[in-house]
């Protein structure tokens, strides 16, 4: 799903406002607000006909273009009629905030009938909670601008502000998305996928499974939340094994690292994950271990869901694999005076000092 698709489905129900800004122009207000109440009548016709929905959006921008120049009829005064844009505009500021800063997706709901045929791409769903937070900031700052304007501004600046300036903040915003795409795509190598390359689950901040993402599209500094375990293996002399990372590694080559630390695939368990890395690593079969905790861990090119575990069963460890170069135990003071010198990877020592010491140690 594109950015832009949020915007040009809200769009529209501001159309009868817009109509009237120009009709006022030209004919003045009380004819100005019968063609664009007529405007948002036929608007809301059209949409029902032609797409089978009611477009709650425009129905209540056009109740309260009337109810709004009602009353600035009957009071002889126009600024009830000059904040109404304002109005409106606070309604989805506050709609986008709850969508954006809570887990409450109101904005995703609608979704389903104001977006139809429009499909949420998984690996943007992080993305697409952004741009509402973008957007709720532009309508914001659009919807203080529109007020002040009608109280402290002539006439042609508000009409301005609430009409053409709108279109410009969004035709600016947009302009600068699609500069940042482009840039981003220089920066990254686009890599065609291999017939056989692996897919890996996404995950949501409590590591639920929302769909699936290539492998290098999960390495690609797109942080695309995906899954991994981690197997901390320790001996009966307190003594912690870990994995030197051979030189040709594309994430922190030559470094210790955790014992054991792979993706699990798509639609496989983290159970049977954690079986297959620790053999495929270390050589370790049919051993037990206990959940450490899971953690968000966040590197220059990706972002994981960790899934860390702790055994004793040591004495299986067997190496016979390319991807680790050495291995051995470690003892608590050996760990903590290299910690911070480079020698261990940074997400081994972040999860050795806030999840695993104080549990092996």
């Amino acid at each position: 799903m594109k950015r832009s698709e949020l915007l040009k489905k809200l769009l529209p129900g501001f159309i009868p406002l817009f109509v009237f800004i120009a009709a006022d122009e030209i004919w003045g207000t009380k004819v100005g607000l019968v063609v664009a109440v007529v405007v948002g009548i036929a608007e809301f016709f059209y949409t029902y006909f032609k797409e089978k929905r009611f477009d709650k959006f425009i129905i209540l921008d056009t109740a309260l273009l009337i109810a709004l120049g009602g009353i600035s009829f009957l009071l002889d005064n126009d600024i009830f009629f000059k904040i109404k844009p304002a109005i409106i505009e606070a309604i989805l500021c506050v709609i986008l905030a709850v969508s954006a800063f809570t887990r409450i997706d109101i904005v995703g709901g609608m979704s389903k009938r104001y977006m139809k045929g429009i499909e949420m791409d998984e690996t943007v769903q992080r993305k697409f909670k952004e741009t509402l937070k973008v957007l709720f900031w532009i309508f914001t700052a659009h919807t203080l601008l529109v007020v002040y304007s009608a109280f402290c501004m002539s006439k042609e600046a508000w009409a301005f502000i609430s009409g053409g300036l709108f279109y410009i903040l969004f035709g600016v915003y947009f302009l600068f998305e699609l500069v940042q795409q482009k840039r981003k795509i220089k920066k990254q190598q686009i890599v065609l996928p291999s017939e056989d390359e692996e897919w890996l689950p996404v995950v949501d901040d409590q590591g639920q499974v929302i769909g699936k993402a290539l492998r290098s599209a999960c390495h690609s500094g797109s942080k695309i939340l995906h899954p991994v375990v981690h197997l901390h293996v320790m001996n009966p002399h307190k003594q912690l094994f870990l994995q030197l990372r051979p030189e040709t590694k594309l994430i922190q080559p030559g470094k210790w690292d955790t014992a054991v630390g792979g993706h699990i695939a798509f639609g496989e368990d983290v159970k049977v994950a954690l079986q297959r890395e620790a053999y495929e690593e270390i050589g370790m079969k049919d051993f037990s271990a206990r959940p450490v905790g899971n953690y968000i861990f966040e590197s220059e090119i990706e972002k994981e869901m960790v899934f860390s575990f702790l055994s004793y069963d040591y004495k299986t460890i067997h190496l016979h694999s390319e991807e680790v170069k050495e291995g051995r135990f470690w003892t608590q003071k050996q760990i903590e005076q290299n910690l911070g010198k480079g020698i261990f990877t940074p997400n081994f020592e972040w999860e050795y000092q806030t999840h695993l010491k104080d549990q092996i140690f």
